[in-house]
């Protein structure tokens, strides 16, 4: 597994994460493509709530000197089974695809999660059809427990979404 850093993200980082979006980050994660306004509102909101230890918190992924990504932790997910989980999302840039730093990602976040007592069970939702997704969760030691499918989001072809969900008990 790719030796990875979170660090958080800045305003120095608005070209470089921007940068790193493609149609299939658009797709599975964010559902539009992001602005240099978007990302600086983002990553704000994400500054702001670390700063109170509450609600969403995001990192950048570093790999090899180069931001590869980015991760999140929400304690606050509408879209989780159980109080106490934690949702986990993620999106890894095209040059770093397929080389593990998705499952590291997701190894230094749930560790994150344990150690600032976040949650006690991490959570990845991936759409059904996103079988890279669910890759990196099986490849980090989560469990399918279940399908769900959120209310008002719709495929093209309007069928409601599927959600698989995933999910690790955190070591406390």
């Amino acid at each position: 597994m790719p030796d990875v850093e979170l660090r958080p993200l800045g305003e120095a980082d608005i070209d470089s994460h921007n940068a790193g979006e493609d149609e299939a980050v658009v797709r599975w994660l964010s559902g539009e493509p992001a602005t240099v306004e978007s990302t600086r509102h983002h990553f704000a909101h994400l500054a702001q709530n670390a700063a109170r230890g509450a609600g969403k918190r995001g990192f950048g992924i570093w790999w090899e000197g180069r931001l590869a990504g980015y991760v999140d932790c929400d304690p606050d997910s509408e879209h989780t089974p159980a109080p106490g989980d934690v949702n986990i999302a993620y999106a890894v840039h095209p040059w770093a695809r397929g080389r593990g730093v998705a499952t590291a990602a997701v190894a230094a976040i749930c560790a994150y999660i344990t150690a600032e007592r976040i949650g006690r069970r991490a959570i990845i939702l991936a759409d059904a059809r996103n079988i890279a997704s669910a890759r990196v969760a099986m490849r980090s030691g989560f469990d399918q427990i279940g399908v769900c499918a959120p209310s008002g989001e719709y495929n093209e072809d309007g069928t409601p979404v599927e959600l698989s969900v995933y999910a690790l008990e955190l070591r406390r």
